[in-house]
């Protein structure tokens, strides 16, 4: 009998531990376009959703997703809803930097997006010297297995202003802090920065988030996480990143390289974190 109940004592302590992970994630899709022959939406989304099951993200980030790709992710991951709107007019159009939850295991309590400006956050503009509209989806979301709250950011950096990649990331620090104040943060996104850019500086030593691949116990980094559809694969270089603060702690980092028929899900690798509260 007493076998018996410390068995039980240590299965349910191993459940508690166990809900207290959290697993993040920050992916670009790659847009919907027939440039890609080869590479078509309609050929690889069954791939991209069943990499995300697989791996069981529970929230994260997607860049380059226009509405059609998100709807069509939503019918592969009937587990998830999403919060976030398109650059282009704040509705439906254009990219969305929509941040996908399981809707089993957290609650969206608010939700907003901003454009990357110097002059205007509430309207589709471009800010400083950036070539294309850029936005930061944020929401306020409670774990339905603790009841804490944090607020989660996903993004889309420049590709081409070198400014804007800078000056975004100081916004976007700023803006968390005004949305979410003493909230613990997790922000991912496709930065287009290095971990040698400054503008990736002005984020991993800002003093408020750190990357979780410097936190990490356990780092799977096999190569970059751009790979231009296989052609342009790095030993090194990581240019999709997630950055948190306190209280989490990081027991896994990730850039998932799985592939599908010699094929790539994406243009990028996904980057997941195993977080722990």
């Amino acid at each position: 009998m007493k076998k018996i109940l410390v068995a039980i004592i240590l299965t349910l302590g191993f459940i508690g531990v166990r809900a207290q992970e959290l697993r993040v994630a920050t992916f670009n899709i790659r847009m919907k376009t027939d440039a890609d022959t080869g590479n078509l939406w309609d050929d690889r989304k069954s791939a991209v959703t069943g990499l995300i099951k697989f791996h069981e993200f529970e929230i994260f980030g997607v860049q380059e997703a226009f509405r059609e790709q998100i709807d069509d992710m939503k019918g592969f991951l009937p587990e998830f809803s999403y919060v976030g709107v398109g650059r282009d007019d704040g509705a439906k159009k254009g990219e969305h930097s929509a941040i996908f939850f399981n809707t089993k295991r957290f609650k969206a309590i608010k939700n907003g997006t901003f454009w990357l400006s110097a002059t205007d956050t509430e309207q589709p503009n471009k800010g400083w010297d950036a070539a294309l509209p850029r936005i930061c989806t944020w929401g306020v979301f409670q774990d339905l297995e603790n009841g804490k709250q944090f607020i989660f950011m996903n993004t889309h950096f420049d590709h081409v202003g070198i400014e804007a990649r800078r000056e975004s990331a100081k916004l976007i620090l700023n803006k968390a802090t005004e949305f979410a104040k003493g909230l613990p943060l997790i922000l991912t996104g496709d930065f287009n920065i290095d971990e040698n850019n400054d503008a990736y500086f002005t984020l991993a030593k800002s003093g408020v988030v750190k990357d979780i691949y410097d936190l990490a116990t356990i780092v799977y980094e096999p190569n970059s996480s751009f790979n231009a559809w296989g052609k342009r694969i790095e030993q090194r270089g990581r240019i999709d990143h997630i950055f948190i603060t306190k209280p989490f702690k990081v027991h896994k980092y990730g850039i998932l390289t799985d592939t599908y028929m010699g094929k790539f899900p994406s243009d990028h690798f996904p980057v997941i974190g195993v977080l722990e509260w």
